[in-house]
């Protein structure tokens, strides 16, 4: 839905036809999305007549529109408030989910958390690659363990100090840079990461755009120490 209302700004679609050559395009790359659990009809999903209804229902709540079909999902809306009023915004997620087909796996079990991802399933897979690079979350927790700061960069929670020995060594890497600016051949950096408590990494994610640590801090009345 993203890339079909980027679609619909880029063209400025007064007459939306099946036949245009940018709705066969986006027909093409929806279809070789491997994010769908059971496709029912695959000369019928997401088929260049699909995306063109798929943006005529977006008309419905384009006010510089005379018209559009009065039908619909409550997805279609949420993602129109979401997005509409932010073009620019929606223009960079755009691209960032471009850049990153090639590199999502195949459909899994979708998680609550992706299901509350307004960007879509493919940046939020994306998201949650970059943060379980073991390679430079090993090297990132290891830095902090070794200075004794193995603890929530918000809260300060330390889970080895509240839980003993079953929580030795545990705190999760929450990755600093907006989905937005994803690009593809993108390198994991440590200082791209900040160790978080769970409770505080649900919360950075809980807002559009993400909030940031200092975002997190003054909302909790904390101060920085380390």
């Amino acid at each position: 839905m993203i890339l079909a209302l980027d679609l619909y700004f880029r063209s400025n679609l007064s007459q939306i036809d099946k036949n245009d050559e940018e709705v066969i395009k986006l027909s093409k790359i929806l279809n070789s999305l491997h994010i769908h659990s059971n496709v029912p009809d695959e000369s019928l999903f997401r088929n260049p007549n699909g995306v063109k209804m798929k943006l005529a229902n977006f008309m419905r709540f384009d006010k510089s529109k005379s018209a559009g079909l009065a039908r619909g999902g409550k997805l279609e809306e949420l993602i129109w408030n979401e997005f509409a009023y932010r073009s620019d915004y929606l223009r960079k997620v755009a691209l960032s989910i471009m850049n990153n087909i090639a590199s999502i796996p195949e459909f899994g079990i979708p998680d609550e958390e992706e299901e509350e991802f307004s960007e879509g399933t493919v940046l939020f897979r994306r998201h949650k690659i970059i943060e379980r690079n073991r390679k430079v979350v090993t090297e990132v927790k290891a830095k902090a363990l070794a200075e004794g700061n193995l603890r929530c960069k918000v809260c300060k929670f330390d889970f080895f100090k509240e839980y003993g020995e079953i929580g030795y060594g545990y705190i999760e890497c929450h990755h600093t840079i907006p989905v937005s600016e994803y690009t593809n051949g993108m390198k994991t950096k440590a200082k791209d990461l900040a160790l978080v408590c769970s409770n505080c990494h649900r919360m950075l994610h809980r807002r559009r755009p993400w909030l940031t640590i200092d975002n997190l801090l003054n909302l909790t009345g904390k101060t920085k120490t380390f």
